[in-house]
């Protein structure tokens, strides 16, 4: 089922501070499927493997899909991401072995992530006449009036 859309403006916080991980790959050279194709399955493999554990620290996200391919993901903290990442018996581990020995330096396909630690209140959000997205998806929605009314206010919130 499709989230319905907010037809207000709404805005987003989180209790404490947390991390975003974009994460992606780019397909360089499309005719070479056998290269692109298991890397283009792992992430789906990872976030199952992160929906049904909470206590990992993943908060949710959302993905899409073309030439490149982008996860954005909501993180409870930096830790619990690298903790994550580094853990030999979840499938991120096997999956960059994988990608390292099959793909390497080929240029066959490209990967790439940044990773940004974001402190209380270091951070805003508007959403208008969209579905809970975002931060707004992982966070609590909150209507953007009175102290939440513009970007400089939502900015000078108190540090929760």
């Amino acid at each position: 089922m499709l989230n319905p859309i907010i037809a207000q403006r709404m805005t987003a916080r989180m209790e404490g501070g947390f991390c975003v991980f974009l994460i992606g790959m780019r397909i360089n050279r499309p005719l070479k499927i056998h290269k692109w194709f298991p890397v283009a399955q792992a992430m789906p493999r990872m976030l199952r493997e992160l929906a049904g554990h909470k206590e990992y620290g993943f908060l949710g996200g959302h993905f899409w899909l073309g030439r490149t391919i982008i996860s954005l993901q909501y993180w409870r903290s930096q830790a619990h991401l690298i903790e994550y990442a580094t853990n030999k018996n979840l499938q991120h581990s096997p999956a960059w072995t994988a990608f390292t020995r099959s793909v390497g330096d080929s240029g066959d396909v490209g990967i790439w992530h940044e990773t940004y630690v974001i402190g209380p209140g270091a951070y805003e959000t508007i959403y208008h006449n969209m579905p809970p997205f975002g931060l707004g998806k992982v966070g609590a929605l909150l209507p953007a009036t009175g102290h939440y009314q513009n970007a400089r206010d939502r900015l000078q919130q108190p540090k929760s």
